[in-house]
């Protein structure tokens, strides 16, 4: 009688349909000339469902295999407290097949190769679950052609697979679709569709993951009068709690079990890295970070992520980082909590000196010409940034962690750090347009500003202010912030700050409309910047005065002003200021009927804005450069420009924009 040994095949199964196409096509029964047995290692977290996947391939596929189906349970992770070993597993593989007990050697080498012997010529399947490491895998491998092996296990077997030739299936969580339709079948007909909002809701926060799933479509199923509301209500509001059992007998029905398992096979240092990372501030983290959380070196740091990730209690994602799904996160923060507070406390202050230093050391690239900070740098080690282009491609990487950790920072009341993670952000968020984002950090900012010593950190937080809200078109805030910032620098005589604000109220008053009441700001900006000896606010202004004279239709002036703040900037070698005085000039010789002119100005304009990375700025430019194009009668090349800039204000959700362009290319 060949072997039967399968359990079950599990009744809940739904989706995995590029997995199990993809053991079909490894996993085929090998033919004469195949030289070894077929091996398939399925990895993944705890609760990801590996068993459920071989289980399912294997009962769909009993008839490649006549000679019948070895199954072990390794207990690489398991109530175990030791996996179990390969002799003991070899004795009940060869009693199934038919060898007693009293006639088997006793050793692993003995049982393995009579193991071998019986199965060389048989189609046989062997389902080797939970395992835990390479060696404990490799002596029940069976040695002929035609048999086919499934391993499961939370770790990656990279000896398996460099040394038996094993084919990896990693098991990722399942879709939005695949994981309502697991809750609709659980619950049965009637309680709900696949497309209800609570299913929905269920789905998203249980994040695909089918051992979560499973566990609160049992509770829901166990009481058909719960409404399925309180059950939303409560993974919301517990998380990982929600899905702990309260069967004692039955470990596997509680999700914070299943993933303890996990912990086991971790070194003291990876076990405390696992739980740090639960607090890192953000959706994921970079390794540079992870290793200023950590406290370890990089190289040191590199090796415990990889441990963890290959034990799949992280995600490797692209570009180097490294992440939690959310219920692994809620568990691994249950395990932090027993860290002592001044090991946790360390570490955030670690990580959040690192994102702060390391923003401020971009800024400074991107914007060397900018004000020296105003309050003492954390003693931090910052990530190196070569150049500009890599300070853009960190902020870039890192906004969501950087945005996260100013949060933390606020939550722990670290206002030094608050005002330092929006004083290193404000150069990267002007130029790729992050608006609502400046205003939050700018809004922390100052909120924590009247924590720190000094007029300087809050008449800055007020500048912010003002240029942000005026950018949103909230156009009385923006006045009140840059009036209270004027009001604090009159208080205190700061001239510096008087000249930057008027320069500020001159855009405000521009973006509402009043060109006169902006001239009249910009004049006395210039004024004060010239007193001041500061040749940087000098051009800005010069280019300001320019700018709104040209919108008065004073075009001799506007041009001389910003000649001048041109030949200023470009002394200076400050691209930003080049490229905002390039765009003025476009619109002047433009309006002054000097069209080809104006289309040159504008085209090293945004030769400018795109290699400063200001994403933001750029379509606006290109559709102001379309104008002395239609001028001249160049219809193709006006429409080709326009669609330029329609595209890009699509890409950044810029809907106004993309009304105004379109009609105008309607009207074209």
């Amino acid at each position: 009688m060949p072997p039967r040994q399968l359990p079950a095949a599990p009744a809940l199964f739904v989706g995995r349909r590029a997995e199990l196409d993809r053991l079909d096509a490894v996993l085929a029964p090998g033919g004469p000339g195949d030289p070894v047995a077929l091996i398939s290692a399925i990895g993944g977290a705890g609760g990801i469902g590996k068993t459920w996947l071989a289980l399912r391939w294997a009962h769909r596929n009993l008839g490649r295999f006549p000679d019948g189906q070895l199954f072990a349970d390794l207990h690489g992770f398991s109530p175990a407290e030791q996996p179990a070993r390969p002799v003991d597993v070899l004795g009940g593989f060869l009693e199934a097949l038919g060898v007693g007990r009293e006639h088997q050697p006793t050793g692993v080498e003995g049982r393995a190769g009579l193991y071998r012997t019986l199965v060389a010529d048989r189609r046989l399947l062997v389902v080797l679950d939970n395992a835990a490491t390479t060696e404990q895998v490799a002596a029940l491998l069976p040695g002929g052609r035609h048999c086919t092996v499934l391993v499961t296990g939370r770790t990656r077997l990279r000896g398996l697979i460099a040394r038996h030739g094993a084919r990896p299936v990693p098991l990722d969580v399942l879709t939005d679709a695949e994981a309502r339709t697991l809750l609709a079948t659980a619950l049965g007909p009637g309680r709900a569709t696949a497309a209800s909002p609570a299913l929905t809701e269920l789905a998203e926060l249980c994040g695909g993951l089918p051992l979560a799933l499973g566990l609160i479509a049992a509770r829901a199923a166990a009481d058909p009068r719960l409404p399925l509301g309180e059950v939303v209500a409560d993974l919301r509001t517990l998380g990982v709690e929600a899905l702990d059992s309260e069967d004692p007998t039955d470990p596997t029905a509680s999700l914070p079990t299943v993933l303890s398992w996990s912990l086991r096979h971790l070194t003291e240092q990876q076990r405390t890295a696992f739980a740090l990372l639960s607090i890192a501030p953000g959706p994921d983290i970079g390794l540079p970070a992870a290793a200023r959380l950590t406290g370890l070196a990089e190289r040191e740091a590199h090796a415990t992520v990889q441990a963890l990730a290959d034990a799949s209690l992280l995600d490797r994602l692209p570009a180097g980082r490294y992440g939690m799904h959310d219920l692994v996160r809620g568990y691994a923060t249950t395990v932090a909590a027993e860290l002592p507070g001044e090991v946790r406390e360390t570490a955030l202050h670690r990580v959040l000196d690192f994102y702060a230093r390391t923003a401020h050391a971009a800024d400074r690239l991107l914007n060397p010409h900018r004000d020296p900070v105003p309050l003492p740098l954390p003693e931090a080690h910052a990530h190196p940034l070569p150049d500009a282009a890599a300070a853009l491609a960190w902020c870039d990487a890192e906004h969501a962690c950087l945005l996260a950790a100013q949060q933390t920072a606020a939550t722990h009341q670290w206002h030094a750090t608050v005002w330092h993670l929006a004083w290193g952000l404000h150069t990267f968020h002007y130029r790729r347009g992050h608006r609502r984002d400046h205003l939050a950090v700018w809004q922390a900012a100052a909120d924590a500003a009247e924590h720190l010593p000094g007029p300087d950190l809050v008449i800055f937080a007020h500048q912010a202010l003002g240029l942000t809200y005026g950018h949103l078109d909230r156009h009385e805030d923006a006045l009140r912030h840059l009036h209270q910032a004027l009001t604090f620098a009159e208080q205190h005589d700061a001239v510096s700050h008087k000249a930057h604000t008027h320069r500020l109220l001159a855009r405000a008053w521009s973006q509402q409309g009043d060109d006169r009441k902006a001239l009249d700001h910009a004049r006395c900006a210039l004024h004060l910047y010239r007193g001041l000896d500061q040749p940087v606010g000098e051009a800005d202004a010069l280019n300001s005065v320019g700018w709104r004279a040209a919108r008065l239709g004073d075009y001799e002036t506007a041009r001389e002003h910003c000649q001048a703040a041109l030949a200023l900037h470009k002394s200076l070698r400050d691209p930003t200021g080049v490229a905002a005085t390039e765009d003025s000039l476009g619109y002047i010789e433009h309006h002054s009927g000097h069209h080809e002119r104006a289309i040159a100005h504008y085209e090293r304009a945004i030769t400018m804005l795109r290699d400063l990375g200001n994403t933001y700025e750029t379509p606006g430019v290109l559709e102001s450069s379309a104008q002395p194009h239609l001028a001249l009668g160049d219809l193709h090349q006006t429409r080709k420009i326009w669609r330029e800039a329609l595209r890009l204000f699509r890409e950044q959700g810029r809907h106004d924009d993309v009304d105004r362009v379109q009609a105008r290319l309607d009207d074209l």
